[in-house]
């Protein structure tokens, strides 16, 4: 058996390697303190010697690389602002007419101590012109010292600062490569997965990442290291849900006769195919003596809350309590509403609660003292079987009896530890746990921050959802313009709602008192909720129309009133921001109109869009936008206009916002934030990584067949990552 693997030379603190001073500047400037850290930082591009273009034939707006050496420098003070602009002038032996190009920094305190008079460089950024000459304005650039001119090789633009400027980064980082061995940067990945798919042991893909005979082999190197985080990171999901597997939950099994069958019996409508298909998978779940993890997704409208509630019931009957934890005020009271009206006979318990039904209580922070109190006495003794609240639930004077189920509402929208603090409710033994979501999740993000879930997915609509008619209304249209307000009093009249979503609440026009006379007033101008009512409630034809402005600075019981109103029909048209988002649902809204469409994105206009046409009524979203129809903020409303598939628009979401840091956390310094992996751009490294670690962990002892891949896992995953998984 081989020996496990040492990683000392990665572990030991950069002041061993780098001096001190080095070493400080790294931990000011990054936050690095050991060698491993450093040696992550890798860079963002690399520049190419032989993609010279001589001076003498530069083409003007392109992207271009120089070599030239600098002839002059000076520096002038800029007369709108504070600062100054420090220009270098460089000449090549390319162009046989000695032809000169200068160079501009704003502020380029770090250029003008590198770019000293006769310093050879390389230089790369856009061709542009000024005053009857070409330049670079912000080039990067690279010192080229003897051995680079002579051999010339790719050089690499590190993530840089002006106290870590690129060219320190790269001599710091030239000291270590004699330390690049197989010794001191030992392999931990299986060498089978390695031969599978061609990949460089460490040792040499980390010098080829840092110092490359050829751009080519960086990039090959480069998806070493997104395999290796896609890797690792999947190992340690895998471990999370070995985990899961040995810890104990109660099991709930579905007793015949009682709630969940005559909740079944009693329903108006059908199950889906899909609905069934979920619902017997989380019943068998609820059945295991280990607790579920599951996440469930679908559209606005697919039906969910009937899956969670069907688990719920069975639960209940199992002698268990639930606890459905909602974002805001507005969705837990709109889940309360729904789900006593679907439970109808059976969330009545009967005298001294010896019916056959069960008490459904609502506990927010709005909820009078009496009522919190009456409340967090029928949890505490059980009466209650199920509890629908927001953050209220998690607070300490909150005890449940026997909590068997957590069911968390759009989980996006809590905090990890806010999660945790309810699930920690149920003592010794953890609750199941059902996390539902209208916002489709990304195959390869359910991968890598869900990949210790089991996924369940809705994607049918039941029968008799009615079709959303999606369009882009151009505001420089004047046509465009008249018809939208017109499409609004024609809903209205038909006794149908509207919805008006702005993406600000005021502005200062608006609290300015001033009255936007006309729409076109507001051209170029962000709408918002206060100013789109008052050019309402200006316009003859809506006069007669009932207008309410709705937004988050109201106070929770100002909003609730409203959302009242409206769904009562006492309101027309709601005038609104993004509050209305999630969870309102008024069955007689037929028309979404979203003003300047394009400051939202994909998925918050899908989920805005899929507030309309709940009731059977053809529903109907229109996007004003003031852009030209080629700007590319357009081409997301074109997305949203082609299709309603949600998963095709996350997709599309996912592309567009970048993925961030997808484990949901900050980890400066940690291979684990994935600097390498892009869920965007490597679908099929973490698809064939997760099948890899599936094959791993299916052979018996695979720790002792692979020891170093064992010593690795145990700290790949930091402590604020390793608290998010085992929390999430």
């Amino acid at each position: 058996m081989a020996k496990p693997a040492t990683f000392s030379f990665e572990a030991a603190e950069l002041a061993t390697y780098l001096g001190a001073k080095n070493a400080s500047a790294l931990e000011k400037v990054f936050g690095y303190t050991t060698v491993g850290q450093f040696l992550w930082h890798f860079p963002r591009r690399y520049v190419e010697v032989g993609e010279l273009t001589p001076i003498s034939e530069l083409p003007f707006d392109d992207h271009v690389t120089v070599v030239a050496q600098v002839v002059n420098v000076s520096q002038r003070q800029m007369h709108s602002r504070r600062g100054f602009i420090f220009e270098v002038t460089v000449s090549d032996e390319l162009s046989s007419d000695g032809q000169e190009l200068k160079m501009t920094f704003f502020n380029g305190y770090q250029a003008r101590t590198d770019l000293q008079v006769g310093v050879i460089a390389m230089f790369s950024g856009k061709v542009g012109w000024y005053q009857d000459h070409l330049q670079l304005n912000q080039p990067d650039y690279a010192i080229l010292d003897e051995v680079a001119q002579a051999e010339p090789r790719p050089i690499p633009i590190y993530p840089a600062s002006a106290k870590m400027p690129n060219k320190r980064i790269r001599d710091l980082m030239a000291v270590l490569e004699e330390e690049f061995t197989a010794e001191n940067l030992p392999e931990f990945l299986p060498e089978k997965v390695l031969k599978a798919h061609s990949f460089q042991r460490r040792h040499m893909a980390l010098a080829d990442r840092h110092f490359p005979k050829e751009t080519k082999h960086a990039y090959i190197a480069r998806q070493r290291f997104a395999f290796e985080e896609a890797f690792m990171l999947q190992l340690a999901l895998a471990e999370r849900g070995r985990q899961l597997g040995t810890q104990h939950a109660v099991a709930r099994p579905k007793v015949v006769g009682k709630l969940a069958d005559n909740f079944d019996a009693q329903l108006p409508f059908t199950l889906t195919e899909e609905q069934v298909a979920v619902g017997d998978q989380i019943s068998s779940d609820l059945t295991q003596s280990h607790p579920m993890h599951r996440l469930l997704q679908g559209e606005v409208g697919s039906g969910k809350t009937v899956v969670a509630l069907r688990a719920i019931l069975q639960v209940i009957d199992a002698g268990g309590q639930a606890a459905l934890l909602a974002p805001t005020e507005v969705l837990a009271s709109q889940h309360y509403a729904s789900i006593k009206k679907m439970l109808g006979p059976l969330a009545e318990p009967g005298l001294f609660g010896e019916g056959e039904g069960t008490v459904v209580a609502l506990l927010t922070g709005s909820a009078k003292t009496a009522h919190r109190r009456e409340t967090r006495l029928g949890i505490a003794s059980g009466k209650t079987g199920l509890i629908i609240g927001t953050h209220a639930l998690l607070g300490d004077q909150v005890q449940f009896a026997d909590l068997g189920l957590v069911v968390v509402d759009e989980q996006h929208r809590f905090g990890v530890e806010q999660r945790d603090a309810l699930r920690a409710k149920a003592g010794d033994a953890l609750p199941h746990t059902l996390v539902m979501t209208a916002t489709p999740i990304p195959r390869t993000v359910a991968m890598t921050v869900f990949g210790d879930l089991e996924t369940s997915t809705i994607k049918r609509l039941p029968a008799g959802r009615a079709p959303i008619q999606t369009h882009i209304v151009p505001m420089q249209l004047t046509g465009f313009r008249s018809r939208l307000f017109s499409r609004m009093t024609e809903e209205v009249s038909k006794g149908h709602q509207v919805y008006v979503v702005c993406p600000r609440i005021s502005d200062s026009t608006a609290e300015q008192g001033v009255l936007l006379a006309t729409y076109e007033d507001s051209a170029g101008q962000t709408m918002s909720v206060e100013a789109m009512k008052e050019l309402l409630d200006g316009m003859p034809e809506f006069v007669a129309v009932r207008i309410e402005a709705l937004h988050s600075q109201m106070d929770a019981a100002e909003k609730q009133s409203i959302m009242d109103s409206f769904a009562r029909g006492d309101i027309d048209v709601l005038v609104s921001t993004t509050v209305i988002e999630v969870g309102v649902d008024v069955h007689n809204a037929t028309l979404m109109v979203i003003m300047d469409a394009e400051r939202f994105g994909i998925s918050q206009l899908h989920q805005l869009r899929g507030r309309v046409g709940r009731g059977g009524l053809p529903g109907t979203c229109l996007m004003t936008t003031w852009l030209d129809a080629d700007h590319p903020s357009v081409g997301r409303l074109k997305t949203i206009e082609s299709t309603t598939d949600g998963f095709e628009l996350a997709e599309a979401d996912l592309a567009e916002r970048k993925e961030g840091n997808i484990l949901g956390v900050q980890q400066s310094g940690s291979k684990s934030s994935l600097r390498e992996l892009s869920i965007i751009k490597d679908r099929a490294l973490i698809e064939q990584a997760r099948a890899d670690v599936v094959n791993l962990t299916e052979e018996a002892n695979w720790g002792k067949t692979y020891p170093q891949l064992l010593s690795v896992a145990g700290n790949w995953v930091d402590d604020s990552t390793k608290e998010y998984l085992n929390k999430n």
